[in-house]
Order: structure tokens, then C-alpha cells, then sequence
């Protein structure tokens, strides 16, 4: 699967979607099947989402991760997606930017998380160039000490995926839904979500941030845009991805598990 492309000397092409409000189940579908069955490079801009969701890692743990008892009583869907990194919850407020690229498309990148991530710092250093004070810390983009940006990535034996979500707006009653992870940034220092993050709203507009990103996409590649109704001929409508929605059930059974831990807790210190 590819769109027909033809050879040239110069920047490595990039395949360039841009969506507005594509429901993010069906998105981490569409970059799952580009990452394992497309031979180009992607870059792939989201938006928002419309509705409250949950996205998980591959590795993430509903009960370590979530409040249960209010995702169900609120009906949030819950996604474990086919990345790794850390758990978010996307609305309307978020945009996504998410990069596709084969192991040459940038030269001298070796193929590894950690030089993926330092390059990518790199990219939207350039983006934010003269706008708050960005950096990549640790594995998020801040402004100062305060989360705009969630990375997550994969990497597979010729290609790799580094997806980001950022926070351009968000509803403080959605924070409600996570828990503090065990496992967090040292330089969160066990601040709350809302006093570790920050809203980029308060630093650029939305629209600014967006067309910033795809100037500076034309910078490192030859950029050709695809409309998203045209991707329907390059896709394999067989392919299986592993992304998918926890079901109830599923929630349910974590809820109850949690319940009935605690309640033998308060036996055993009773």
C-alpha cells in the first residue's frame, strides 16, 4: 500500500492529512495500519477529537491508571492504544500531530527512542521558536515546568511512529478521571494534573500552532498533501489493528476487583 510517488534527489517526501475532528479510535487505526503496511512517510494533524476519551498505552493498567467507578458512571470510552507511553484523556481541546517515517528519512536519526525523542524536541523548538520558554523534558514538551505534550512511540524493524497529543484546551473536570501514575516524570514532583499542566492556548493560537508545524515540516521534507477522502484507496480494509475500546465488561470487572481488594485491605488492618 502507497501512493504513487516518484524518484527525485532532495528532501524525503512526506505524505501530509490533515483532519478536523476525526474521532480518535478511527485515527490511532489509520496510523497503525500506515505504520506496518505503508512504505512512505506520513504526518498525520488531528484537529480535536469530539468526544471525551481515554487513551492508554500498550502496557497501561486500568486500575493503576483510572478512577473506574467514574469512567463507568460517566460512560468515557477507554482506548488501549498500540503504542507506549503514558494514558491522556483527548477532547475537543487537543490536537495531534503524529509522524510516520521510514529508518532513512532522516539522516543520521538511529532508529531508538531516546534520538527520536531528542530530534523531535528539536522539530518543535523550531515550531515554538520565540513563544514561551519550550523544551523537551524528559519525554514531554513544556512550557517552563508545565505539560503541553504527551509523546508516545513505536518502533518497528524499518519504520517508526512518534505521536504527540497536545493541550491546546482542556476541561479541568476530565483530569478528575486519572490518577496520579505510580511511575512519573522526576520533575513532576507529585504535582496534580492541573498543577502540571498548562493550556497553549495561553501561548499561541490554535490555528498559528498548526500552520507553524507544517512550515517546519517543509523545512526537513518535500511535503505533498493528501486529502483524507483520498486515503481510502491506499488502505487494506482486512487489515486487523491491535488498538481497540475496553469494553464494559471489561471496566466492570477492574472496578470490581479494585472494590473487593480494598475491602480485604481493611480486613487485614482491621
Amino acid at each position: 500500500m502507497s501512493a504513487p510517488q516518484s524518484r527525485n534527489i532532495g528532501p524525503p517526501l512526506m505524505n501530509l492529512v490533515r483532519f478536523k475532528g476525526f474521532p480518535i479510535l478511527q485515527q490511532l487505526h489509520l496510523e497503525e495500519q500506515l505504520l506496518r503496511t505503508s512504505s512512505e512517510n506520513w504526518c498525520i494533524v488531528n484537529d480535536g477529537t469530539d468526544d471525551p476519551t481515554i487513551v492508554m498505552g500498550i502496557s497501561g493498567g486500568a486500575a493503576e491508571l483510572l478512577d473506574v467507578k467514574s469512567v463507568l458512571q460517566d460512560r468515557i470510552p477507554v482506548i488501549r492504544r498500540f503504542t507506549g507511553g503514558g494514558t491522556v484523556i483527548v477532547d475537543s481541546g487537543t490536537v495531534f500531530v503524529t509522524l510516520i517515517c521510514n529508518k532513512e528519512a532522516v539522516t543520521g536519526l538511529q532508529p531508538y527512542p531516546r534520538p527520536i525523542m531528542s530530534w523531535s524536541g528539536l522539530f518543535y523548538a523550531k515550531v515554538f521558536h520565540g513563544i514561551g520558554d519550550f523544551h523537551l523534558y524528559e519525554n514531554d514538551y513544556v512550557f517552563g515546568t508545565r505539560k503541553f505534550g504527551g509523546n508516545a512511540q513505536s518502533i518497528t524493524k524499518n519504520r517508526w511512529i512518534h505521536h504527540t497529543s497536545f493541550l491546546w484546551d482542556y476541561d479541568v473536570r476530565n483530569m478528575a478521571y486519572l490518577k496520579h501514575p505510580k511511575r512519573a516524570p522526576e520533575y513532576r514532583l507529585a504535582r496534580d494534573h492541573l498543577e502540571f499542566v498548562c493550556r497553549m492556548k495561553e501561548y499561541m493560537p490554535r490555528s498559528v500552532f498548526i500552520d507553524k508545524t507544517v512550515e517546519v515540516l517543509e523545512t526537513d521534507f518535500s511535503v505533498r498533501s493528501i486529502e483524507p477522502n483520498g486515503l481510502a484507496s491506499l488502505l487494506n480494509a482486512e487489515f486487523c489493528p491491535s488498538t481497540r475500546l475496553l469494553t464494559r465488561q471489561e471496566l466492570e470487572a477492574v472496578a470490581f476487583a479494585s472494590q473487593v481488594g480494598s475491602s480485604l485491605s481493611r480486613e487485614t488492618t482491621s
